[in-house]
């Protein structure tokens, strides 16, 4: 991505552990739970992708944190797919609908059709007077690192993101979403019945394996043998991965017909597909970023096991409380198990029997007893 670097870097050099997932389309422009755990701006130390230095999550004050009594106006820019995806997008828009009615702010939204529109919509929710702005995916990064630089007294925070030598008034927001993917490949693996399970991943990046490597190292954990296939979507830059329903439909569909019953989708809008043949061949589905049980018909809820959340709705209204209490500050803050910024859905009730278990080992990651792996291999 030139001179961009995914967050994903991250992984496994901090003690929290990182990234997450997914995609982030017209332009339109409109208006519009706690972030649990990390406090936005706070001490935390992290590190910075390999190769570069070790950064803070507290970083230096950013300019224009002060309110003076005014009301906030944030800003959104969505990627790709926007209100509506099911999953990353959504889960940022949940986070902008509190901001709204708790915290009285505006909200100015833009999504992106495509990947020319990202700065564009940036510099258009600076030139409307937004602060702070929120970029939904790393994807933001090329644009962030041209837009951050001349608005000095604009506050920017970017999911997923990271750049080289970013001014003080960027936040990062980075999720451990191997320690939430552990857990749901743990369930997997407790309830499968063939000892045959599947994952399918968006863009083949760095951000996306950390899903892979958290999923498979859960259900190993339970089921040492369990055969576990993987695909992914596209290559690194293919925005399509994100978005590819039909695509997914058809690689799910072969697995459950070749036997594998649960499959792990983390590639934004394209998980639609996956869930739409386990729908069709009786098996399961898991979802991502957000709880999909939620937002799913009745047939597809029955294939629904579970979720693997991302709390990017936490992480906007934080950051957006931070900045209005005058203590946001730039640099990376990571959202974990620890912090409930990751987590596994239980609606449905597919999960009730080994619920005690998941609790289980949730526990012992946040303790360190496990370490979850980022990396494949």
């Amino acid at each position: 991505m030139g001179k961009t670097k995914r967050i994903a870097a991250l992984a496994m050099l901090t003690t929290l552990g990182l990234v997450a997932a997914a995609c982030g389309s017209d332009s339109k422009s409109t208006t519009a739970t706690t972030a649990p755990g990390t406090t936005v701006g706070g001490s935390t130390t992290t590190a910075a992708p390999s190769g570069g230095s070790t950064t803070t999550a507290g970083g230096s004050t950013a300019p224009g944190t002060t309110i003076d009594g005014k009301s906030i106006k944030l800003g959104i820019a969505f990627d790709t797919g926007g209100r509506g995806d099911g999953t990353f997008n959504d889960s940022a828009a949940r986070g902008a609908d509190k901001v709204k009615t708790e915290l009285g702010a505006t909200v100015d939204e833009l999504e992106a059709t495509t990947a020319d529109d990202r700065q564009p919509n940036l510099e258009q929710l600076t030139s409307n007077g937004n602060n702070p702005i929120v970029a939904v995916g790393f994807a933001f990064g090329d644009a962030l690192a041209k837009v951050a630089p001349a608005n000095p007294n604009t506050f920017y925070a970017d999911v997923d993101g990271f750049f080289d030598k970013a001014p003080s008034n960027v936040a990062f927001l980075s999720f451990a979403a191997e320690q939430g993917s552990y857990l749901v490949g743990a369930a997997a693996a407790m309830k499968s019945k063939t000892h045959h399970i599947g994952f399918i991943g968006g863009q083949e990046i760095d951000l996306i394996k950390a899903f892979q490597a958290g999923y498979e190292a859960g259900a190993k954990s339970i089921d040492p043998t369990i055969k576990i296939d993987s695909q992914y979507l596209g290559a690194a830059g293919d925005n399509a991965a994100w978005n590819s329903p039909d695509k997914a439909k058809e690689i799910a569909n072969g697995w459950y017909k070749a036997g594998a019953d649960i499959v792990y989708t983390a590639a934004g809008g394209s998980g639609a597909g996956t869930i739409a043949a386990a729908v069709a061949s009786n098996a399961w589905a898991i979802g991502v970023d957000s709880d999909q049980y939620l937002t799913a018909k009745p047939d597809e809820q029955k294939h629904i096991l579970t979720s693997m959340i991302k709390r990017v709705d936490s992480a906007v209204y934080q950051v957006t409380k931070a900045y209005q209490a005058g203590t946001l500050k730039g640099g990376v803050i990571v959202y974990d198990l620890k912090t409930d910024g990751v987590g596994y859905s239980t609606s449905g009730g597919y999960l009730d029997d080994v619920k005690a278990k998941l609790e289980a080992i949730k526990a012992d990651i946040i303790s360190g007893k496990i370490v979850v792996p980022s990396k494949m291999g």
